[in-house]
Formats: structure tokens, C-alpha cells, sequence
């Protein structure tokens, strides 16, 4: 299947979504610790042999796990998607998501998606956004860091200029070198665009 994808000229990588929550309704899969699996990761190994990404999605929950794999393939760009996927928003999941987003970013070849922040807050303004953009950028770094949509789920809560104009709101103070890397460049040259 990865030499079919491959056959397409924009292809750049795969995109995964790993998600296991202890709340059903947030659950994309059925085995918890599927990054783990060696028939898994046998198909995994294959995308450092296409020159291929890897996109996922889940909670901090996995990260630990999703570090383990990182660190076994690291030759492997992995994209963590939506921020992590920071829903659930009490101060000690807050502060979870934290201490796992600060441990995956440790492995140099996982970059961090920014994006998706709606969902776990439906009715986001700028400033309930930015210590999750914020601990993003701090934790991961400028250089592996990029700003992105999550359109159309994102159109339930806001408009695509709106999430947009929260990040640069949120980065003004950013040099223009950083705000190049996080708009554009990161993106440019982590998916070889």
C-alpha cells in the first residue's frame, strides 16, 4: 500500500489517528498500546525506506509511548497533530499535557502541529489558547513547531481567519524569522513542499 501512495507526487507522508481515552466517546482505536505492536511497527519501519512522514493523533496519555517509537526510529520525522490533543481541561489534566508534551518533544525528530485547539474548548478566545500555543513552542522549540488547520472540524467553533489571527496575536512579539518558521517554513521543510 505505501508503494501505491508513494506514486503520487505530493505524497509525503502518513497520517495515523492513535487516539485510546479512558472515555469511550473519545476513542479512535481498539488496542491502547497499538505503537507498540511489532506487526505495527514492521509497517512503520517501511516509511524511513519511502523518505515518508508520520502524522499522529492522540492524547498525552500515549506520548510516553509515542517517544519509545520515536526514539527507536529517529530517522523517521513523526508530526504530533492538534497540539497533542489537549481536551480534557482541568488543571491537573492541563498540567499532564504539559509534563508528556515536554517528553515527546526530548526526541529532535518529533515536530508539533499546532492546531485543533477548539476542540477541547468550544467557545476559545485568544487568551484561553495561548499557554497551550505557548507550551508548544516552549517545549518543542520554534524550529519544530508549526502553525495548521483543523478545517473543517474547526469551522464548528470558528472561522479559518479566526484561528489564524489568534496565532499571529499570540506570536507578535516573535521575531520575523520565528513567525516565518512557524507559519511556513517548518512545514515547508519537514514536508519537503
Amino acid at each position: 500500500m505505501i508503494e501505491e501512495h508513494c506514486q503520487y507526487r505530493n505524497g509525503r507522508g502518513i497520517r495515523q489517528c492513535l487516539n485510546f481515552h479512558r472515555d469511550p466517546v473519545k476513542t479512535f482505536i481498539d488496542s491502547p498500546h497499538l505503537m507498540s505492536d511489532p506487526q505495527w511497527r514492521r509497517g512503520y519501519a517501511l516509511l524511513k525506506e519511502h523518505d515518508l512522514s508520520f502524522d499522529l493523533h492522540l492524547y498525552y496519555t500515549q506520548m510516553e509511548e509515542a517517544l519509545a517509537l520515536a526514539r527507536d526510529f529517529p530517522d523517521t520525522p513523526m508530526v504530533l497533530n492538534h497540539t497533542g490533543m489537549p481536551v480534557d481541561r482541568k488543571p491537573e489534566e492541563i498540567e499532564a499535557w504539559k509534563k508528556s508534551m515536554s517528553l515527546l518533544a526530548s526526541a529532535d525528530n518529533v515536530f508539533c502541529k499546532i492546531s485543533g485547539l477548539g476542540m477541547g474548548d468550544w467557545k476559545w478566545t485568544v487568551d484561553s489558547i495561548r499557554p497551550f500555543v505557548l507550551h508548544a513552542i516552549e517545549a518543542f522549540g520554534v524550529k519544530r513547531c508549526m502553525f495548521a488547520s483543523n478545517f473543517p472540524v474547526d469551522k464548528l467553533f470558528s472561522s479559518y481567519d479566526d484561528v489564524f489571527n489568534a496565532f499571529k496575536e499570540i506570536t507578535r512579539e516573535f521575531s520575523a524569522g520565528e513567525r516565518a518558521a512557524l507559519f511556513h517554513d517548518n512545514a515547508e521543510r519537514v514536508y519537503m513542499l
